[in-house]
């Protein structure tokens, strides 16, 4: 069992409980890159599906996201969060393996695969809503940035190995029974889930308690007030939708469309992508210590979009147009895992107890919903001026994201707050302000 959160930094590699919940996380992570690509490949192989009803698939995926400060209220309100976890992996098994079943019968649907798109997200939600608390049980205060390392680490390389792996249960099982593959991971997911044992805090009984939608607006109220989490909050909203206004989908069509990159050679620069996503996870906590949490938040925040432009720059002979384009996904993904690991622990640290699903709630329904909304916007951009306007048009605007940093006092935080919770709520100008190392 892992120690209060105030405890000093101890090795998680030594604490089981971390060890058995980063397992379950890093074997789910990976069991998801592999439906990220089956998903799709049943639309489009087995039920003809246009393109735009693949696209259906992704926006459905995201859609829960915007009820996720209603979820998070009523999660707070649990005194349980380790099983409403469980209970999320235990409902995305259950959802994944109907596909299965239905094309063993025969009755595979466009609809059924809405369906599962939209219930996976759901649950999804339900895991993240109830995962800060949980959280926070679980590793010490010292040790946020570290096991958010590890943590990242493990998303990072399933984006190394996911893909191979799923191509190669694709090609072995076809893709409605590869998605037997991603279930078993969240039933492994849940049983060391439910083998960890933290000293979760009690909450109160709803009798008497604020209704769901005033929770709600507590918990996004607290972000708005939170200099903090405002600015944070701001900043992550707007990297995302621009990266999205590049989107994936949209950076392929360029590379093949306008650089002349085969599908093969797309593939590489985005594996090559991958490693700098995994150095960045691995080496954030060293260059946390050295720079200082605020301020790699702060790098983060541009490294992640800017080079976007320099894939859009890209021109010369194959192997140069190639290499940019390679370079130009790793250095983002080193952003973006050096921008989340320290935001996620930043957060963490800031956030007090009985608010932490509140805030989480009304933090992904603002995060996560300029996601759709920032992929439509890149098609209409494309559309109107082109692939390579419409990247450079991402690359600046995300980069502009650092403008909701520099005002707060995110840029002079070292390390961690060593207290959260009323220390480190909004509401005064300077006193309740997390105290620069």
């Amino acid at each position: 069992m892992s120690g209060p959160a105030g405890t000093a930094a101890i090795s998680l590699w030594r604490d089981r409980g971390f060890r058995r919940f980063w397992a379950g996380q890093s074997v789910s992570q990976l069991g998801d890159r592999v439906t990220e690509l089956a998903l799709p490949l049943i639309a489009v192989s087995a039920l003809d599906a246009t393109a735009g009803q693949v696209a259906w698939l992704t926006a459905l995926i995201w859609t829960p996201n915007l009820l996720a400060i209603l979820l998070g209220a009523w999660v707070d309100r649990r005194t349980r969060k380790r099983r409403l976890m469980i209970l999320a992996d235990l409902m995305r098994a259950a959802v994944l393996l109907s596909v299965p079943a239905a094309f063993l019968l025969g009755a595979v649907t466009l609809g059924q695969l809405y369906a599962v798109a939209l219930l996976t997200g759901a649950a999804g939600v339900l895991f993240n809503t109830a995962y800060p608390p949980f959280f926070v049980s679980l590793v010490p205060r010292a040790s946020y940035v570290d096991a958010n390392s590890k943590l990242s680490a493990s998303r990072s390389m399933s984006y190394v190995a996911g893909p191979a792996v799923g191509g190669v249960l694709v090609q072995a099982l076809t893709a409605p029974l590869t998605l037997v593959v991603d279930a078993l991971t969240f039933l492994v997911s849940a049983f060391l889930v439910g083998r960890v044992q933290v000293d979760e805090p009690t909450t109160p009984d709803d009798a008497g308690a604020p209704s769901l939608v005033r929770r709600a607006r507590e918990g996004l109220s607290f972000v708005v007030r939170h200099r903090v989490l405002r600015a944070t909050l701001g900043c992550a909203a707007t990297v995302n939708f621009f990266t999205f206004v590049a989107g994936s989908g949209l950076i392929v069509l360029f590379a093949s469309r306008n650089l002349g990159l085969s599908a093969a050679v797309i593939g590489l620069a985005f594996g090559v992508g991958a490693t700098g996503s995994l150095l960045g996870a691995v080496s954030a906590p060293r260059i946390s210590r050295r720079l200082g949490v605020g301020r790699c938040i702060l790098v983060g925040a541009v490294l992640f979009p800017a080079p976007i432009a320099l894939a859009a720059a890209a021109d010369g002979p194959l192997w140069l147009r190639a290499g940019v384009l390679s370079a130009a996904q790793f250095l983002s993904g080193f952003g973006v895992m050096l921008f989340d690991v320290n935001l996620n622990s930043l957060q963490a640290a800031v956030i007090p107890d009985g608010m932490r699903s509140r805030v989480a709630g009304a933090y992904s329904t603002i995060n996560y919903g300029v996601r759709p909304v920032g992929a439509v916007t890149g098609g209409l951009l494309a559309t109107l001026v082109g692939l390579r306007p419409t990247l450079l048009v991402a690359a600046a605007g995300g980069a502009l994201s650092l403008l909701w940093l520099l005002p707060s006092p995110i840029p002079r935080i070292r390390s961690l707050p060593e207290s959260g919770g009323a220390d480190t709520a909004a509401g005064k100008e300077d006193g309740n302000r997390p105290v620069p190392r």
